[in-house]
């Protein structure tokens, strides 16, 4: 039976600053309380949470073969995700991400390394195991622009999140280029930038009429879903929040798990509420989760 997730992205090596009164300001030097080093990108947590829910995922990526990027092997190992299809390459690395977090506010600074497509998408896409593909970031399928229709040809149903990227975000044929997709996921910053409309709620219908199904997350405002005319909303609960990088990526791994199993939206919803809350509890996308 068909029933695993492909997860397709880059994986970068994370630098975690947390503990911050202020964020930083040109010219002065901070200090934070405490530094993680960790494995990230989106692909990779959403592989991370649906492998720790229970479903077999596969880690469709690239990884260096630099420092950086062999000090993430024992935890891919440990995550429990299906690492058959990881392309190891001289240039795929170092890549890295320095998230810094005061509890209220993040900032980000990343660099990427090589290209996108693994060597293996050919025979991860055509893997009689595979169901689903999903697809981390907007800009891995600007760099393989037939993604979308090579997974539909292998019968996988798709998912997109469009992770923030200032460079092609606003690009006029962002959604055109998304041709294929079943499920979207933005937040509601990546929703109003990509429509034009200030108001998510008109953001979400707009997206509605591109895509058969849409999930909005809000962060601690919960998570919206829409399809056709129908819309739904989920509140999320007040937890600890240590830490809010990958707290989207496990919120999809939640939900993709509810919806490929035919849940009903509201479980959808609930579903990817509860990982998306559970990461947001420690200092790293997937560093809560117990190895496997």
């Amino acid at each position: 039976m068909r029933s695993a997730v492909l997860s397709i992205g880059r994986i970068y090596c994370d630098l975690i600053f947390t503990g911050l009164e202020t964020m930083p300001v040109l010219g002065r030097e901070l200090f934070a309380d405490d530094l993680r080093i960790a494995a990230g990108g989106g692909a990779f947590i959403v592989a991370a949470y649906s492998a720790h829910i229970g479903r077999k995922t596969a880690l469709l990526s690239r990884l260096g073969t630099d420092g950086l990027s062999n000090g993430l092997i024992a935890e891919l190992e440990a995550s429990g995700v299906d690492l058959r299809f990881l392309d190891r390459a001289a240039d795929a690395g170092p890549q890295v991400t320095v998230a810094i977090n005061n509890g209220e506010e993040r900032a980000f600074l990343s660099r990427r390394a090589g290209g996108a497509e693994p060597a293996t998408l050919g025979e991860a896409l055509a893997w009689n195991k595979a169901r689903h593909l999903h697809i981390a970031e907007f800009a891995t399928l600007a760099e393989i622009p037939g993604l979308v229709a090579k997974a539909r040809e292998n019968g996988l149903t798709v998912s997109l999140d469009p992770s923030w990227d200032e460079t092609l975000i606003y690009q006029h044929d962002f959604l055109d280029r998304c041709e294929g997709v079943d499920l979207f996921l933005p937040n509601v910053e990546e929703a109003v930038a990509i429509t034009g409309y200030s108001d998510p709620d008109v953001a979400l219908d707009r997206l509605a009429e591109r895509f058969p199904a849409v999930a909005l997350k809000a962060g601690a405002g919960g998570a919206y879903f829409a399809a056709g005319d129908m819309r739904l909303h989920e509140n999320a609960p007040t937890v600890k929040v240590v830490d809010t990088t990958g707290a989207g990526d496990a919120f999809n791994a939640g939900l993709i798990h509810a919806w490929l199993g035919g849940a009903s939206a509201d479980i959808c919803l609930r579903e990817g509420i509860a990982m998306g809350s559970l990461a947001v509890q420690a200092a790293g996308g997937a560093a809560i989760l117990p190895p496997r």
